[in-house]
Parts: C-alpha cells; structure tokens; sequence
C-alpha cells in the first residue's frame, strides 16, 4: 500500500464480530484481530500506508476508562509522529458516540482521528464493515479532515463527535447527528464535505485524566420519587445528568431533590431522554444552580461533567458556556 500513513487502533466491536454463519442473528464480537483486518483492506488497493495495532477484542458495552487511557495515550503519541497523518479507532457501535466525544474534547484538532465501526458482522449477508473500513481510510488520509474534530464513518456518512448518536438497534443506517447531520458524505470512491472546517488549529479543550468523577445519569419517569436523587448521592455520585422529560423536565420532588443536590455542591445537568431536540435553560436554573444540556443528550452530558469536574471547573456559569460551545 501506498499513500498517506494511518495509524489503526482496534478495539474489537462487531466490525471485527463472526457469527460462523452468513444468516445467524447471534455473533461474537472481536473475533478479527488487526492484521487480518489490514490484510483485507490490502486486497482493496487501498490508497494508504496502515500500520495497526490491537488494543482490546471486546464489544464495546465493555470500554471504560481503563481503553479510555490507553487510546487517549496512543493517539497523543501518533499526533506528535511527523511520519503519522491520520488515526483510525475500529470500535463497537454501542458506546462509539461516548468514546468519540471523550476523544474530541481531549485532543486538538491538527490531524484527524475517525472512529468506524459495523452493525453486521464480518461474515453476515450484507456485513458493512469493510465498506465502512474503506470509507474512513479515505476520510483519514484527506487533507480536509483535520480541524473538524474527532469523526464518526458509518454507512457512507461523516458525522461529528459532539452530534453523532446511535439512533436505532440495528440496520446499516442506525447514526443519527443532531443538532447537525452528517458533515460529510464519502464511499470508498468519493468524498464530500458539507462545509469548511470549523475548529481549525483548536488545542484540546480539556486535560484528559483517567480517573474522572463519578458522575450518575438519572432516569425520569412518570412518578418518579426524589428517594432516587438522594440515593445517587449517598452512594457517591459527584454530578448528576438528569435523562429528563421533554425538555428535561422531571415531577417536583425529583426537581425538589435536585436544587437540594445542587445546593450541597453536587452539579445537576438537565438533559432529555427524548431522542433529539434542545434542552434550553429556563427561569428556574438560575434559582437551582440547574445546568441545561442543550444539544448533548445525557450519555455525552455525563462525559462533559465529569471532565469539567476533572479540571477543576464547578461553577455554573462556566459549566453552561462549555455545554453551549459548538
């Protein structure tokens, strides 16, 4: 292989998942190790140089901050490489949004790391893996993709960490970006961006540290008691995300119990659990100490208060300006 040189950093997922049988619901994630991967891009004549390397075979239900660490550290060294233009992270769809975000708000923008995954194993009717695999090798090795941040490469779309979700269980085209939709749209013979890039020669927005603040996500329901936040308390959690209703609403005793939290000096975001849409501040947040989530939903709330908590930042105010910052 010729071309631009790309680190590929693998963490198992179902990209490199077999399931023995081309119809079978049923697989096992992390069954391909890198080469074997980097093996089968090298029969697509890919445009490229790829060097791999495994870190993990797992399903990503199973990354944490442990992988977290490792990959934060790995790509700092390929960012500081000369020979190294680009970074692919291979990585189950499950918790992809939440490793991209962490990602994105902990490294600076000079030089593009894509995270790429699959929703049909290897050996599935139909498996997208290798398309999508082709698809960020060509996003990683353009020029234009530094200064967008950390990237997403599913089913021919470019999305950006900080709107890209998981917005369905299965079927090839399960991303979704809100409030933004995908940035770019590349296959293995073309790519298009659909804007400049809009972070350009951005250092990281936050020092990484592997052990961040347990932060709780609380889940609102019809009758919920304010028992739930005070337990999340008691049991440690040093931040809490509410997955509110509607627009991060919640019954009075649980918002009752949140002012309470806050007061005490534990922050509370209000998020949604509903699928898309903004969660913007309203007259009480002021009075409550109360921060709004706005475009994040609450997997990427928790992430973004744990790292301001990390660093050092507790007031409101400043926790606000980070959760509005594009």
């Amino acid at each position: 292989m010729t071309g631009r040189h790309i680190k590929v950093f693998a963490t198992g997922g179902t990209i490199a998942g077999k399931a023995g049988s081309a119809t079978s619901r049923d697989y096992i994630p992390g069954q391909i190790g890198v080469d074997e991967l980097l093996g089968e891009a090298a029969r697509l004549g890919l445009q490229a140089t790829l060097v791999g390397t495994q870190f993990a075979s797992i399903g990503s239900e199973d990354i944490g901050p442990a992988l977290w660490h490792i990959l934060h550290d790995a790509i700092s060294g390929a960012m500081a490489d000369d020979a190294c233009q680009g970074i692919i992270i291979t990585h189950g769809t499950d918790t992809a949004e939440e490793t991209a975000f962490l990602l994105d708000q902990t490294l600076p923008t000079a030089k593009p790391v894509i995270l790429v995954g699959a929703m049909r194993p290897a050996d599935a009717v139909g498996s997208d893996g290798m398309r999508n695999f082709a698809n960020a090798v060509g996003v990683a090795g353009d020029e234009q993709a530094a200064g967008r941040g950390v990237l997403l490469v599913m089913s021919d779309h470019i999305f950006a960490a900080r709107d890209v979700r998981k917005a369905r269980t299965e079927g090839v085209d399960a991303f979704r970006g809100f409030p933004r939709g995908p940035v770019g749209h590349v296959t293995p013979a073309s790519l298009e961006w659909f804007g400049p890039a809009w972070r350009m020669g951005e250092a990281a927005r936050f020092a990484f540290y592997p052990d961040m603040p347990r932060v709780s996500i609380l889940y609102a329901y019809a009758g919920m008691p304010g028992d739930d936040v005070r337990d999340a308390v008691l049991s440690g959690a040093k931040g809490l995300v509410l997955a509110g209703l509607g627009q991060g609403n919640a019954p009075a005793a649980v918002r009752e119990a949140l002012a309470q939290a806050a007061a005490s000096g534990v922050p509370v975001v209000r998020a949604s659990r509903v699928d898309q849409g903004l969660v913007d501040r309203e007259p009480d947040d002021d009075e409550n100490g109360f921060v709004a989530a706005r475009a994040l939903g609450p997997a990427k709330s928790r992430i973004l208060l744990q790292l301001l908590l990390a660093n050092g930042i507790t007031d409101p105010i400043r926790q606000q300006e980070a959760f509005d910052r594009r």
